[in-house]
């Protein structure tokens, strides 16, 4: 006799999986679910038959790949979110019983994380990161010109990087000379830049006072907001030093704070390639030798440093 088999186990009930179900599985809040699958770039999907993947019932619910929310399970960030709970417990616990003295010391060893690993995974392509790089722009730019306070997620040292990121990559985008378009609009200025062959396209609000509407989220945009972060850097990072500028660029203080904007960023070429092609060439910088103890340069380090230039150019 053949062996029966088991409802649910084939076909789109095993598939998809409802978000109840996702969160038993996973043994997270609701809250942490969002952010996990914010973060890991897992959405809802919308099955061909949703009797058949809700195990035969009509009622109305959210799907997910089960493949998707396997892949969670092995999350690092799981651990990190779970970590983060123990210690809000044991400061607020510390609070409840005026112990200041244990409340600061535990602040100062608040758990953290990052997201860099999430950024590789995603992308693991350059391209692939540039082709996704419209919204992140969108987000950055648009918390960089958004006021600071408690109601929009929205933290002083938050807005500042923002504020840096997107004044960064301005500057790259001013150097490569890759602006192809702009429009005026209602909504801000649009901006189209192709980098490395892909279009790139982007939104700058208008330096005016803003509303902050109430009907908006701001939890779910700070959930964004923390990955387009870490993807911008990493960006930012890749277009500097593929086009042999130092980073992050050098600021001047004084220039900044008059007002200068983009001008205020000194560009500095990095590889050292280019310090001994400048050396070659007469240039006045000169690559720097080591030192003795009472000043004078040490013969053998100056004769190595003579001979680095034919090295590099050979490898």
């Amino acid at each position: 006799m053949a062996k029966l088999k088991k409802k649910y186990t084939e076909g789109a009930s095993r598939m998809y999986t409802t978000r109840n179900r996702a969160l038993k599985k996973l043994q997270v809040s609701l809250q942490d679910f969002r952010r996990l699958c914010i973060l890991k770039g897992i959405y809802p999907v919308e099955p061909r038959s949703r009797k058949q993947a809700n195990r035969g019932s009509t009622k109305l619910t959210t799907f997910y790949y089960s493949r998707d929310i396997q892949l969670l399970l092995s999350e690092p960030l799981m651990q990190r979110f779970r970590e983060h709970k123990t210690f809000l417990r044991k400061l607020q616990h510390a609070l409840a019983k005026d112990d200041l003295t244990r409340a600061r010391a535990m602040d100062r060893q608040r758990p953290t994380y990052t997201l860099n690993h999430l950024v590789l995974e995603r992308y693991p392509q350059f391209g692939d990161a540039l082709a996704d790089l419209d919204d992140a722009l969108c987000m950055v730019f648009l918390f960089a010109t958004m006021p600071v306070g408690a109601e929009q997620q929205l933290s002083q040292d938050v807005a500042a990087e923002c504020r840096a990121l997107a004044a960064e990559f301005q500057h790259y985008v001013v150097h490569a000379r890759a602006l192809r378009k702009v429009f005026l609009s209602i909504k801000g200025i649009y901006y189209q830049a192709e980098i490395q062959g892909t279009p790139v396209t982007w939104i700058v609000p208008y330096q005016f006072s803003q509303r902050v509407p109430d009907d908006v989220d701001f939890k779910v945009m700070a959930t964004f907001l923390q990955f387009y972060r870490t993807l911008l850097r990493f960006v930012n990072f890749r277009l500097f030093t593929g086009a042999n500028l130092a980073y992050p660029p050098a600021l001047d203080a004084a220039m900044d704070d008059g007002g200068a904007g983009l001008g205020a960023f000194k560009v500095a070429a990095r590889r050292v390639e280019d310090l001994i092609a400048r050396n070659d060439a007469g240039g006045s910088e000169e690559l720097p030798a080591r030192s003795d103890a009472d000043g004078s340069e040490d013969p053998a380090v100056a004769q190595r440093m003579q001979t680095l230039g034919a090295k590099i150019q050979a490898l």
